[in-house]
C-alpha cells in the first residue's frame, strides 16, 4: 500500500481505465438479479471515453490509484451545472456526483477505495460543493456498506417491476 500513489488521470493510463471499467461492469452483470445489465462488445473501447468526456464537460476529475506503473483503481466525479430552474425544488446549488469507483478485485480491502474517495471529496470541497451524491447498484452490498462506512446514506430509491 505504501507504493500506491493517487494521481489525476493521464492519457497513458487509458487502457488501464478501460480494463477497470470493464471489470466493474462485468461484476455488475454477475450480480444483476434482474438480468438487465450487459457488457456490450463495444463497451471496453467506448465507455472510458464517454465517462472521461462527461468528467471533462462537467468540471469533474478522474483520479487513479497507481501501483507499479499500472492503474489499479479509479474514481470519477462531476460537478453538474446548476440549471436556472433547479432552485424551484432543490436548494443545494453545488454538489459533486461520484460517477465511477472501482478498485481491481485483486487488491480490494486495502484502503485504496478510501484514498480515492477522500481525494475526490477534497476536490469537491475545494470547489465549493456542499454535498456528494452517488448512485449504488442495489445488489452491490459491498459498495453499499463501503459508502455507509464513509458516511453516505440513501436519499432516493429506484424501484423496478418487470411487466
Amino acid at each position: 500500500m505504501n507504493n500506491i500513489k493517487i494521481i489525476e488521470y493521464e492519457s497513458k493510463y487509458l487502457n488501464d481505465v478501460r480494463d477497470l471499467l470493464t471489470e466493474l461492469e462485468e461484476f455488475i452483470v454477475s450480480i444483476d438479479k434482474d438480468k438487465l445489465d450487459r457488457v456490450h462488445p463495444e463497451y471496453h473501447e467506448k465507455m472510458a471515453l464517454i465517462d472521461l468526456k462527461e468528467v471533462n464537460d462537467n468540471n469533474g476529475k478522474c483520479y487513479l490509484a497507481i501501483e507499479g506503473g499500472k492503474a489499479i483503481g479509479l474514481i470519477m466525479g462531476t460537478i453538474p451545472e446548476y440549471r436556472e430552474y433547479d432552485y424551484l425544488d432543490y436548494k443545494c446549488h453545488k454538489r459533486g456526483i461520484i460517477t465511477e469507483l472501482i478498485v481491481t478485485s485483486k487488491i480490494r480491502s486495502k484502503g485504496i477505495g478510501k484514498k480515492l474517495i477522500d481525494t475526490l471529496e477534497e476536490y469537491f470541497k475545494n470547489e465549493g460543493c456542499k454535498y456528494v451524491l452517488v448512485d449504488v447498484f442495489a445488489y452491490n452490498e459491498n459498495a453499499i456498506n463501503f459508502y455507509k462506512r464513509k458516511g453516505y446514506h440513501p436519499r432516493m430509491h429506484t424501484n423496478i417491476k418487470k411487466l
